[in-house]
């Protein structure tokens, strides 16, 4: 009974009291708390300035390599940028040798036909009267504004697309044009206007909006053809129901470039196949 009377009474061991007293005497062996928390910051900021110095050391040993690598990439920009215009202007001489010889060629199997057929195969420049017709996006076309149109499976929301510049250029040969090019792309024959994605693309070449339609041909009467054909009726449709931009004006002397590349074909008249008789 005398033991558990003495654990009751002194339930807390003897040396954990002493170091409690000691605690709230401020004689606990060791640190003070003041001083330990200075003695951690003092260390952190000791920890903080070593990591800073040994990045500002590996920054200023990387600093003349990252300086070379960029120097070498701009070099290399530079080498290959002028090989590339070197090739252009030789393409470009290229370019104008084969013309010179596809204009020989139309000039001596043409005969007394050979300038009409330079024109109409785009071979040569030409100027003369016609009219300018620009066409463009609907202001509200990059906002998804200007009343969709359902077609081939997607929404088109007032943008110019492929199938407007065929109807266009179409109807403007409809209408009597001799020439027609679309920013200053010459069409031919044999040209192809295409899109690819929001882009619309003559003989694989994307053009940007605005879409400047120059034609060649009897002016006035060239514009109010085609404003009264059923391709013009359409452009009038799309300004007015989809918002597109549309402008046409009657120009006393338009220059229209030649087409860059122009395919000579020629055909020779072959004998007569004998047709069998039937009895």
């Amino acid at each position: 009974m005398s033991l558990l009377t003495n654990v009751m009474d002194h339930s807390l061991d003897e040396g954990y009291a002493e170091a409690a007293r000691r605690r709230r005497a401020g004689t606990e062996p060791g640190l003070p708390r003041a001083l330990r928390g200075k003695v951690g910051l003092a260390a952190g900021l000791v920890l903080a300035a070593v990591v800073v110095t040994v990045g500002a050391a590996q920054a200023r040993v990387a600093a003349p390599v990252a300086a070379k690598e960029r120097q070498e990439l701009i070099d290399r920009i530079d080498a290959e940028t002028k090989a590339a215009d070197k090739l252009e202007t030789q393409v470009d001489t290229l370019r104008d040798e084969v013309s010179a010889r596809q204009r020989e060629a139309l000039k001596k199997d043409g005969g007394t036909r050979g300038d009409l057929v330079e024109l109409l195969s785009g071979a040569t420049q030409t100027h003369g009267p016609g009219v300018k017709l620009v066409v463009d996006d609907a202001k509200s076309a990059d906002q998804g504004g200007g009343g969709p149109r359902e077609s081939a499976g997607f929404s088109d929301t007032g943008r110019v697309r492929d199938r407007d510049m065929q109807r266009v250029v179409n109807g403007l040969w409809e209408s009597g044009a001799e020439a027609i090019s679309i920013n200053g792309q010459r069409l031919t024959a044999l040209s192809a206007i295409r899109a690819a994605g929001d882009a619309v693309l003559v003989d694989n070449r994307p053009l940007v909006p605005p879409y400047t339609v120059l034609a060649v041909g009897d002016g006035k009467n060239l514009s109010t053809r085609f404003q009264n054909s059923g391709d013009g009726r359409y452009l009038h449709a799309l300004q007015d129901n989809f918002g597109i931009r549309t402008a046409i004006s009657v120009q006393g002397d338009l220059r229209l470039p030649a087409a860059p590349s122009v395919i000579v074909r020629t055909a020779k008249p072959g004998s007569p196949r004998s047709e069998k008789g039937t009895s």
